[in-house]
């Protein structure tokens, strides 16, 4: 039996639910009608159009294309509602040539890569659900280096024998936090996780009440502790937590104490906690060790980054670990780094879950071409995407919103361009994202765009190439221009003009 007989006899086999009375009858004639007429797979597969398909693609990618097609007017006829009923109707008509193009698209969809190139123009730097950080050109370079060829990752070129590939970055990572060690997975959970393992398993990890948090994607970090093999011990309240409330919670059991930065929240007003050479020198005199994770890892000079805790000063107080991630205020690949000393970074790497969790090449060949830039911290700030975007002056941001209405508004012999009065310039606040600076805001310039249907038109622009992500408020688009490259420029106008044409 063919693919095309199979179909028409299931379509038979499956009649519409939910007939009005009086008229049931013949709207159920109806759909029987249209479900016979669909075309079958065989019959649309003999047509010229579909055999230029085969041509160009394996025989079963075309056939579950086809296929997929006809049971999608299969099922909009069984459904019977508003929006089925009118494709359905036009379902009686479609000939097997007039399914060819839709089993087309569903082809190029299919082999074409999923992720997309956008346009930032949220005014969020370190978007999550874009990708957060925008790598700089010397990472991409190593990626690619690194994806085009043989490399050598886990080989000494000058002892001719296996090497660690943490040795990339291992010496720039200590050189940059002032670390004894340094080790590299592939995200920050993994290096929080790995800690606790190494260090912690079958006993009790101590934590101030206000910093078990919850990061993206609902994982709260009381869950990776206890995945990591350890009981968390929640200490003092949730704003004010003293030394002597990590004193009284101490037992046999408590194999470190943790630190986490509340990187995306925070907690002000009537506040305190220990610092971190107090809770070092405590929990060194009881044999155990601190763990600091700081989350965001900021690291470059910059004024926004005043009120984050310092890396470099948590490795000085003696912290044994301190973990951070790749992809946020540092403005590198997705990576969790841990640094700190020799001993604890040590039982980390020897531990079997840093196997599990080790970083992927392409993320480590950019991670060691974003920590050579930081070898110079003022190159950094230049050279990193996600610093430079909020490091630029206001006034160069302001320069980027001025041109792009004046390309969304002119010339006016351009086939398409708004009216003055439909584009303005407004001022905004940017945020760096990721969960990092929470409070902090940073002024932005948005162009605003007045638009019928600010959804519908926000959509056409997310369906552009490359795609726009911009706010909608007020009934207008904003186009944020803190993390747009001027290099975009041209390409943003162009797509927002389309879209509003």
């Amino acid at each position: 039996m063919t693919d095309g007989k199979a179909g028409k006899k299931d379509g038979q086999a499956k009649p519409g639910a939910g007939a009005a009375a009086g008229g049931g009858r013949a709207e159920e004639d109806g759909r029987q009608a249209r479900l016979r007429s669909l075309a079958a797979v065989d019959e649309v597969l003999r047509e010229p159009a579909a055999q230029e398909l085969l041509e160009r693609y394996p025989r079963a990618l075309v056939t579950d294309a086809v296929r997929a097609v006809i049971e999608r007017l299969r099922a909009e006829i069984l459904a019977g509602e508003e929006a089925g009923e009118a494709s359905a109707a036009k379902a009686a008509d479609l000939a097997p040539a007039d399914l060819v193009p839709w089993a087309a698209r569903l082809l190029e969809t299919a082999v074409s890569p999923s992720l997309r190139r956008v346009i930032n123009a949220t005014g969020i730097v370190v978007h999550t659900n874009l990708g957060r950080a925008v790598l700089p050109q010397e990472a991409v370079d190593a990626v690619v280096t690194a994806a085009s060829g043989y490399t050598d990752l886990e080989y000494s070129l000058a002892r001719g024998e296996r090497a660690s590939r943490q040795d990339h970055v291992h010496d720039a990572l200590c050189a940059v936090t002032g670390a004894e060690d340094a080790l590299v997975v592939n995200n920050n959970a993994a290096a929080v996780l790995l800690a606790v393992a190494a260090t912690s398993r079958g006993g009790e990890v101590l934590v101030c009440r206000g910093q078990l948090v919850e990061i993206g994607d609902g994982f709260r970090i009381p869950d990776i502790l206890r995945e990591g093999g350890a009981d968390v011990v929640e200490v003092g309240t949730t704003n004010r937590t003293y030394l002597k409330d990590f004193e009284k919670a101490w037992t046999e059991r408590t194999r470190a104490v943790l630190r986490v930065h509340t990187s995306n929240y925070r907690i002000v007003g009537f506040t305190a906690e220990p610092a971190m050479d107090e809770l070092a020198t405590l929990a060194h005199e009881r044999g155990a060790v601190l763990v600091d994770d700081l989350g965001s890892g900021a690291l470059a000079p910059l004024d926004l980054f005043a009120e984050e805790p310092s890396l470099k000063e948590s490795v000085a107080a003696g912290a044994d670990v301190v973990t951070f991630s790749g992809d946020k205020l540092l403005g590198g690949p997705q990576a969790g780094i841990a640094v700190g000393r020799a001993a604890t970074i040590d039982a980390m790497r020897r531990h079997p879950l840093a196997r599990a969790l080790r970083i992927d090449k392409l993320d480590l060949a950019a991670l060691d071409a974003l920590l050579r830039l930081y070898l110079d911290p003022e190159l950094a700030v230049e050279r990193v995407p996600t610093l430079a975007a909020l490091a630029v002056p206001l006034d160069a941001v302001r320069a980027r919103a001025e041109r792009l209405r004046a390309l969304l508004t002119g010339p006016k012999t351009a086939q398409f361009a708004l009216d003055e009065d439909a584009a303005t310039l407004v001022d905004t606040v940017a945020r760096a994202g990721a969960g990092a600076l929470p409070v902090t805001e940073v002024p932005s310039v948005a162009v605003a765009v007045a638009v019928d249907d600010a959804a519908g038109s926000a959509a056409a622009l997310r369906a552009a190439d490359p795609a726009v992500v911009c706010r909608v408020q007020d009934g207008k688009l904003l186009f944020d221009l803190r993390a747009v490259d001027g290099a975009e420029l041209e390409e943003l106008a162009g797509a927002v003009l389309a879209a509003l044409s």
